[in-house]
């Protein structure tokens, strides 16, 4: 089997798609991976080919102003029009990369050289398979993307009754296709008549129900949750551990000199005032007497006054440092909430935007985390108290026994296994 897969985003939106291209090689099968140039690379050992697309959106991530328009809730006359402005940017800097997919689309038509593509979700990978002539299967990260009565889509903003909690989700719809913009004359550019399920990628050409992979547990949402059965929830998709990865000296020496550390990183999300979640990261570990360990991270943290009871790093794999961690404070991202319960550890979700409040909610639901303390209300005292709450040896107990249940589960075997039938089907 000859495999596309396409991605885009932030390192957690790529590296999803680097544990799955390493399975399917380990299964035998032929890998190309699209993904943005930051991190495409991430996939390279796994893969006979890496196409670099253009970082498109990712090239914001340092745009004060966007942050700014998100933290306001686009409330008010300044909010509405930082808001109008990041959609603006946000359109015209998805351009090339769809201008380098329709590329992609193109060659690999010449060459007849896949035979499935699999594509994020929000990634129009389904207009890709429909040039080449072969099945498309969608992957989501996040549980925003199929409808589902247990609960509403997770990026409205507001209450509902439960009879309308399917029909939540075309926020999410209108949410993708507002920030990325229409696919009509793209479509028309690479050949492609229109068509009524032009931009569901849930859909076939001929609008029969496609087959869609959730990378993400089941133990993660709601017991019983319905989904179509043409959707599989196989679990998580964990990249190996790199067995040549070897820790700082530093690191080592520090996680060896005392009692193990609470972790706390935010990845990009520290909104428009990163100097901020610094300083209120420095007081909380001087206040509360805790060892920490701070992921600096693109956002930009830096505690000041830190002592020796801090160490700062940039990155390292999270499969082989949260298990050594006490508790872990984080965003809310699905591959970090994820990997965080791999690892069996109570967590501190400070929730910024888009499916991080949904996930800080669960988390506390399942008795792994204490309640969420959104990154835009962050305060010394809250986070403090939360932190406390999350070294409580019962919550510890409950994220061991959850986290068993997530590494029980071989979500990329699962989706290979479903893509060898899909394609010999």
């Amino acid at each position: 089997m000859k495999a596309l897969l396409i991605t885009h985003g932030s390192r957690g939106d790529v590296q999803p798609f680097a544990a799955l291209a390493s399975a399917l090689t380990d299964a035998g099968h032929e890998v190309v991976l699209a993904g943005p140039a930051s991190s495409a690379g991430l996939a390279a050992p796994y893969c006979e080919r890496i196409v670099l697309l253009d970082d498109g959106t990712n090239k914001l991530v340092g745009d004060r102003d966007a942050w700014e328009a998100v933290e306001r809730n686009f409330r008010g006359l300044r909010g509405k029009r930082l808001g109008w402005e990041f959609l603006r940017r946000n359109r015209f800097a998805m351009r090339k990369v769809f201008d380098d997919l329709g590329e992609l689309a193109v060659e690999m038509a010449a060459a007849g050289d896949a035979d499935v593509v699999v594509h994020q979700v929000n990634v129009p990978g389904h207009t890709i398979a429909e040039v080449l002539g072969v099945p498309a299967v969608p992957v989501c990260l996040q549980p925003f993307w199929v409808p589902t009565a247990a609960f509403p889509d997770p990026l409205f903003p507001y209450g509902l009754p439960a009879c309308l909690n399917r029909a939540s989700y075309v926020t999410t719809k209108l949410f993708v296709q507002a920030f990325t913009g229409g696919t009509r004359r793209w479509r028309a550019s690479l050949g492609l008549p229109r068509r009524r399920f032009a931009n569901d990628p849930f859909r076939r050409p001929d609008g029969a129900p496609a087959t869609a992979l959730q990378a993400f547990s089941r133990h993660l949402v709601p017991s019983g949750t319905p989904y179509p059965d043409s959707v599989r929830t196989p679990g998580f998709f964990f990249l190996p551990a790199a067995g040549d990865w070897v820790p700082p000296t530093e690191l080592s020496a520090f996680l060896e000199a005392g009692e193990a550390p609470v972790y706390l990183g935010f990845g990009s999300m520290v909104g428009s005032d990163p100097g901020r979640i610094g300083r209120i990261v420095a007081d909380v570990v001087r206040e509360s007497g805790i060892r920490a360990v701070v992921a600096v991270g693109r956002g930009g943290i830096w505690p000041t006054g830190r002592g020796d009871d801090t160490y700062c790093l940039e990155q390292a794999p999270h499969d082989w440092l949260f298990p050594r961690m006490a508790v872990v404070v984080h965003h809310g991202g699905a591959g970090t909430t994820g990997a965080a319960l791999a690892a069996g550890r109570p967590q501190v979700v400070c929730p910024f935007m888009f499916d991080q409040p949904f996930f800080g909610r669960r988390l506390r639901a399942l008795g792994v985390a204490p309640d969420p303390q959104p990154l835009r209300e962050l305060t010394v005292s809250g986070l403090a108290d939360a932190i406390h709450q999350a070294l409580d040896d019962r919550m510890a107990a409950r994220a061991e026994e959850l986290g068993a249940l997530i590494r029980g589960e071989d979500g990329v075997r699962g989706a290979v296994k479903v893509l060898e039938t899909l394609v010999s089907s």
